[in-house]
């Protein structure tokens, strides 16, 4: 295949550059800010994908990011690719300050507490309960007895609370977001529109002067 990598990944490797990737997050993120200025597309629409990104990452949709985010795009009107990158505002570094701040907004919002070690074990409530709907669904296909208990406690100290409780955080950044992000990306296009437009003028002199050489040499 043309795209498949030539080195193969052991998995640690592979497990240790999604929590840290090659050249650091800066590096990452600078790219990531690179391809979204470089985007053909009106500064606003731009701006209204990395909206729908970032509230994206306050979503407890872990695993469907991209879709909410393309959805959320294609309702605001705005670049859906653009969207697609912004959900790079959640990462492995800001999943956890991210979903503390949405269940404790949740959990006021509700009226409810959080309980006694709820914030530092909130991921590991999520991986158990997919491996919980995982079992109940084999146990729905096999025919045998379903435990939703678990899946019931998740939802109601953890799932519901944060996303109830991601919206208001998420609306906050990914507006601030729209609005430092609007001018910067106008700001880089009308740059890169003047930087092509003198380097054609550039060449449209060159190629004027090769003619006027050529018809003064004859």
């Amino acid at each position: 295949m043309v795209f498949k990598r030539r080195d193969t990944r052991p998995f640690l490797r592979a497990a240790f550059e999604f929590v840290w990737p090659r050249g650091g997050w800066s590096r990452a993120f600078q790219y990531v800010k690179h391809r979204v200025r470089r985007l053909p597309d009106r500064p606003e629409r731009i701006a209204r994908g990395i909206w729908a990104g970032v509230f994206t990452t306050f979503t407890p949709f872990y695993g469907m990011h991209f879709l909410v985010a393309g959805v959320i795009a294609t309702a605001m009107r705005g670049n859906i690719l653009a969207s697609l990158m912004a959900t790079f505002f959640g990462n492995p570094l800001t999943y956890v300050p991210i979903g503390l701040v949405s269940l404790q907004t949740g959990h006021w919002l509700l009226g409810s507490e959080m309980k006694e070690g709820t914030e530092r074990s909130f991921g590991g409530k999520f991986l158990d309960a997919g491996a919980d709907l995982w079992l109940n669904l084999k146990h729905l296909l096999l025919g045998e007895p379903r435990d939703w208990t678990n899946l019931s406690r998740f939802y109601d100290e953890i799932f519901y609370p944060y996303l109830i409780g991601g919206i208001i955080p998420g609306i906050v950044a990914a507006t601030i977001c729209y609005y430092l992000s609007v001018p910067v990306i106008r700001a880089y296009q009308k740059r890169r529109k003047g930087a092509i437009k003198a380097k054609f003028e550039a060449l449209k002199a060159k190629a004027a002067a090769k003619a006027a050489a050529k018809q003064k040499a004859e």
